[in-house]
């Protein structure tokens, strides 16, 4: 299961979040503790307690005791407002003219730590604690420092010593257990947590975190019961919504898990944890575009969040948008160099955008990571496949059988590269062994079939060829290749059956409604051939200008990135002209209209492409 981020919101989910590692984890530990004391709300506490020590501390010659406290109060106001500059200003001079006071040096550290000042705010702690041994909130502000700085041994006897000073005080509990969560010893984290929501039950937070806890030891049904009574205290809570909507969603109870996330982002619209799981039950409910719009708000709102790029690049592949997915996956490489399933990832994604050269690296970098991966082996030999380079492709899958021998998908990928390399004895041994080891496979007898009926083995190709049916009835082309299987047999009723059937699956199947016309002349029905022929020109030629439209986009949005605004909207144009429907004609027209200052016409064509192909509507202004 993997680990909730205590105090911060959400968990590590997927098979990257091993890679972002114990770093990370303090760091978002970090994120959270450094509103010490108590966080925002207990700051006038903090403020009455530094103030009335000040009173007693005598001041530097000259300077009235008045005057410094006058702007001590003018530091914690500004804190306050969350003016952390001018807080520290003026607790900056607040020590130099009370330097023996412990209260104002922890101030300044409070404040340095907060800008991420780490060293300097330790500095002013360890002064606190030297002038004030018994100071539970410089114990505190230290341990969390010493923390964020990755000193865990150090953290914790900090963290042990403001037990120490202050058994009673539940914020003292409250940091020695997350230190013992970081460093692993949830049993001891969990006893911590729980005395400190015994001293005060009426916490809210300090439910949340015990929660946390509890189901990063696997205990969700005990942790949501914490987030439960975090919610009953406080209602609007947005952490323990995200918590216990992220238990929901583990135990799949998606509509509970919906709410729950729905309210945290409406609560917390700038959390990237709360848009990324409430992508994540979007996904699992088939609500691609809803999802891939929170996901796109959880990179904007944190781009180093690496399993919500990672995601999204995913969500994205599945849409279509592949060179969407490649620039996300590209950031998840950036963020995890050494996180070998993203340059797998991205060199798919870029195999999906005809890049196989630009592929190729990235494979390469992830057998760097796990040389002896048979699928990172066999994407590399794919790519060589799409490169047409059949020999390196052979290479490769060859390399893959030595680790993986029974791997059907290997011996059928070498099988096409033999065969493309008109090693047909090879390729049929090949795609054989591959269909023996998974019958059910459709595209191994579908291939084998082709290749069959290429070697004039009529019979024994239609055989493969209703295997391939019988496993995938929807299967279009084996349809259309046993109907041009069964013509040249002079099969001429079985035939059209089947071509009739390739076209019932796929109506714009021009090959199948020429075909078929042939069939249905031989038979006797000029009729029938006569329309079947005009369907399949009419079809080859919306291809053909959807083709070309693809081609005037591509070139349009080179021009575009050249920064040549006219060229690029001219090609756009034609595009559309060739294929009214084509979205990303639309789309593109769209960005470069906006970049010229043409802001109504852009609006228009942002409108017709969200409409054409929703996921695409996020590009609007």
């Amino acid at each position: 299961m993997a680990a909730f981020r205590a105090g911060q919101g959400g968990f590590n989910s997927g098979r990257d979040a091993s890679s972002i590692g114990k770093a990370r984890y303090i760091a978002a530990f970090a994120r959270c503790t450094v509103t010490s004391t108590r966080s925002i709300r207990s700051r006038s506490r903090f403020a009455m307690i530094v103030v009335i020590a000040l009173t007693s501390v005598a001041p530097a010659q000259k300077t009235s005791g008045s005057h410094v406290e006058s702007i001590y109060r003018r530091g914690m106001a500004a804190l306050q407002k969350g003016d952390l500059p001018g807080a520290r200003t003026a607790f900056e001079e607040v020590v130099k003219l009370a330097p023996n006071s412990p209260e104002p040096h922890n101030s300044l550290g409070w404040v340095l730590l907060t800008q991420g000042q780490v060293e300097p705010a330790i500095s002013q702690f360890r002064v606190a604690l030297r002038l004030k041994p018994n100071f539970p909130q410089a114990h505190i502000n230290l341990a969390n420092a010493l923390a964020q700085e990755g000193k865990l041994e150090d953290a914790e006897a900090q963290a042990r010593e403001t037990v120490r000073v202050a058994p009673n005080d539940s914020e003292t509990r409250r940091t020695l257990g997350r230190i013992l969560s970081f460093r692993g010893d949830r049993n001891a984290a969990t006893t911590e947590l729980e005395r400190a929501v015994a001293l005060e039950p009426s916490r809210a937070d300090l439910h949340d975190e015990l929660g946390s806890i509890l189901a990063q030891d696997g205990k969700m049904d005990e942790g949501a019961a914490q987030f439960s009574e975090a919610l009953r205290l406080k209602p609007d809570y947005a952490a323990a919504k995200l918590h216990l909507g992220v238990i929901r969603w583990q135990q799949k109870s998606n509509d509970e898990a919906l709410a729950l996330l729905q309210s945290a982002v409406q609560l917390e619209p700038n959390n990237a944890q709360c848009h990324y799981y409430l992508a994540r039950v979007l996904e699992e409910n088939n609500q691609r575009d809803q999802a891939i719009l929170h996901l796109q708000a959880a990179t904007k709102l944190q781009p180093e969040f690496a399993e919500a790029q990672n995601q999204l690049g995913l969500q994205l592949q599945r849409a279509g948008d592949a060179e969407g997915a490649v620039a996300a996956f590209r950031q998840v490489v950036q963020l995890q160099p050494d996180n070998a399933d993203a340059h797998n990832n991205l060199g798919l994604a870029l195999i999906q955008t005809g890049d196989a050269t630009g592929s190729v690296p990235e494979f390469e970098a992830a057998l760097r990571l796990h040389p002896d991966d048979s699928g990172y082996r066999m994407n590399l030999g794919t790519a060589y496949l799409q490169k047409a380079d059949f020999d390196s492709a052979i290479t490769q899958f060859q390399s893959a059988l030595k680790t993986d021998p029974q791997n059907a998908t290997v011996h059928y990928d070498l099988g096409l590269a033999l065969k493309l390399k008109d090693q047909l004895p090879e390729a049929l041994a090949e795609f054989r062994k591959a269909a023996e080891l998974d019958p059910a496979q459709a595209d191994v007898h579908y291939t084998l079939g082709v290749t069959l009926w290429q070697q004039g083995n009529f019979d024994n190709a239609a055989e493969e060829l209703h295997l391939a049916i019988q496993n995938r009835p929807d299967y279009a082309e084996a349809y259309y290749t046993l109907g041009t299987v069964r013509k040249q047999q002079n099969k001429l009723q079985e035939a059209a059956n089947a071509l009739r059937e390739a076209i019932r699956l796929q109506p714009d199947f021009a090959g199948a409604h020429t075909t078929l016309a042939g069939v249905l002349r031989q038979l006797g029905d000029n009729t029938g051939a006569t329309e079947q022929s005009r369907l399949g020109a009419e079809i080859s030629k919306e291809k053909n200008s959807l083709q070309a439209a693809t081609f005037n986009t591509n070139s349009g949005r080179r021009l575009l990135n050249a920064g040549d605004l006219d060229g690029a909207i001219s090609q756009f144009r034609s595009a559309i002209k060739l294929a009214p429907d084509y979205a990303p004609a639309h789309l593109h027209l769209a960005e470069a209209l906006q970049r010229k200052g043409e802001k109504e016409e852009a609006k228009q064509e942002f409108q017709r492409a969200a409409q054409l192909d929703p996921h695409l509507q996020t590009s609007t202004p």
